[in-house]
């Protein structure tokens, strides 16, 4: 199993900033991409970007250019910088991590960005 605890989510102006962190613990060996979804009141839940051990990363056409995923191996946690944020960003924020074929997911951490 493996356990995924966001943090760094919160209440930001248009504009503004967060940075939301995700760390992995519990049977972490053989963990290969990580990466970011998130889920706005009535949508479906939609990927925001994800990075693999080697540090590619991908990202949704929403975000390019305004948000930076990243990841410390040795710490076993994944980071999202969002700049720019827009009140479309507003969505309940969820890590998640692949480990042989099952995907975990964290529970999720807010974002609300205000206009």
């Amino acid at each position: 199993q493996v356990q995924l605890v966001e943090s760094g989510g919160g209440l930001v102006q248009a504009g503004g900033s967060l940075r939301l962190s995700c760390a992995a613990s519990g049977s972490i060996f053989g963990i290969g991409v990580m990466g970011w979804y998130r889920q706005a009141p009535g949508k479906q839940r939609e990927l925001v970007a994800t990075i693999i051990r080697g540090g590619s990363a991908n990202y949704a056409d929403s975000v390019k250019g305004r948000f930076t995923i990243s990841r410390d191996n040795a710490k076993n946690t994944v980071y999202l910088q969002m700049n720019s944020l827009k009140p479309e960003d507003t969505a309940v924020y969820y890590c998640t991590a692949s480990r042989i074929g099952i995907a975990y997911w964290g529970q999720g951490t807010q974002v609300t960005v205000s206009s």
